[in-house]
């Protein structure tokens, strides 16, 4: 069976629709950056999509090749991510107002994959794919403790259940700490293609601090 980031970590991808407090240690992923609106169909995020995975893909199936990954064990490419946020918005997102958004795009990577491991896996995806990976970048990032909430529905609801994260954060001493380096958090359960709207899983996560004072 396949190791599944998703039922062994439970804690980091399945939580319930009710906010709690979680510190997330540090994880390496897949990475692309960029900006515009997520739902454009030409647009540059929906472009990412498909390098990510391209590279996620090579990584999972390297054991069937030439290059052997020390540590290496099969397991399930864990859900696409991304970190959101819109220049001169310091803790909110305008959800009326995408083509601002920048964005990061984000794979987790497994702990064995070490970077020379990544930059053959780009390599290999350029020669085979003939595309151009040159955007694809190993990120390592540590989001430290964050207040986060399973959200179910439309990603223009999102501000509900965000609502309600910042609520529970107060009450339990926590402020806000959305910076240029801690970002608005999503995780995609739920393929929007495949889902009925009401039904899309999303994790969502904010950075937070202790309350001085």
């Amino acid at each position: 069976m396949a190791f599944d980031y998703k039922k062994e970590y439970k804690e980091f991808y399945m939580p319930k629709n009710k906010p709690s407090i979680i510190k997330i240690p540090k994880m390496n992923y897949i990475a692309v950056r960029g900006k515009g609106n997520p739902n454009d169909e030409n647009g540059e995020y929906k472009q990412t999509i498909g390098l990510l995975y391209a590279i996620a893909f090579t990584i999972k199936m390297s054991y069937k090749g030439t290059h052997k990954i020390d540590g290496y064990f099969e397991y399930v490419v864990p859900p696409l991510e991304g970190f959101w946020w819109q220049d001169g918005m310091k803790d909110s997102i305008d959800y009326n107002n995408k083509n601002q958004m920048n964005f990061i795009s984000i794979i987790r990577l497994p702990d064995f994959v070490t970077k020379e491991d990544f930059e053959w896996a780009v390599e290999e995806a350029t020669n085979k794919k003939k595309t151009d990976f040159s955007k694809v970048e190993f990120l390592s990032y540590d989001e430290e403790v964050c207040v986060q909430c399973m959200h179910i529905g439309s990603y223009d609801d999102e501000p509900n259940t965000i609502n309600l994260m910042h609520e529970y954060m107060i009450e339990n001493g926590y402020e806000l700490d959305i910076t240029e380096n801690r970002f608005h958090h999503e995780i995609y359960l739920s393929d929007p293609r495949r889902c009925d709207v009401n039904k899309l899983k999303t994790v969502i996560r904010h950075p937070i601090r202790k309350k001085e004072g």
